[in-house]
């Protein structure tokens, strides 16, 4: 059975791969993310996630790596990992009673032929309108830091949203039905 190599340490997308039952290993890509690029949030996400995955594949000559790349636009503004509380507070605030779009883009890389399919998946999230006090609460908890937008859905998802459209396993990190489709057409059996 060939190597398959997920190219990221985000315990999100661990956990929603493995529920496929695909064996797997995790290795850690080294690439900075560059959210400013000038591309549109389709391209981007696709831009960052293949980027991800070359940077793992160029050290194995015969697996499959799969990169990964959630962020959130709003209003032509991509909104990436908050890391600070006052910047998490103000992603919340905006998106408070507004309606946006969660961009995941995932990339498959064959290292023994550099077969590379690089994909895109949107989903439309409604947010309540939210009060202060929420938002600080939940920012106390120090979870929005590290999530794109400043929020996990899975945490949220009662107290948060409104509405939404689009895939549940995508919004959380991962189209885990899109990438086996993939890796169907990359030889991998299940």
């Amino acid at each position: 059975m060939r190597k398959i190599i997920l190219a990221s340490t985000s315990a999100r997308r661990k956990e929603l791969l493995a529920k496929t039952g695909l064996v797997f290993e995790c290795v850690a890509s080294n690439y900075k993310e560059d959210m400013t690029l000038s591309l549109p949030p389709n391209e981007l996400v696709k831009f960052l996630s293949k980027n991800k995955a070359e940077s793992v594949a160029r050290n194995y000559t015969d697996a499959i790596v799969i990169g990964g790349d959630t962020f959130i636009s709003f209003n032509g503004h991509i909104l990436g990992k908050p890391h600070t509380s006052l910047r998490a507070k103000e992603m919340l605030k905006m998106l408070s009673g507004n309606e946006h779009s969660v961009f995941t883009g995932f990339t498959i890389i064959d290292t023994s032929n550099n077969k590379i399919v690089s994909e895109a998946i949107e989903a439309k999230i409604k947010f309540k309108d939210l009060t202060d006090e929420e938002i600080d609460v939940y920012i106390a908890t120090g979870e929005p830091l590290s999530r794109a937008g400043a929020y996990a859905i899975q945490t949220i998802q009662k107290t948060f949203i409104e509405s939404f459209v689009g895939d549940y396993d995508s919004i959380v990190g991962l189209p885990v039905n899109d990438v086996m489709k993939t890796l169907e057409s990359f030889g991998v059996k299940l």
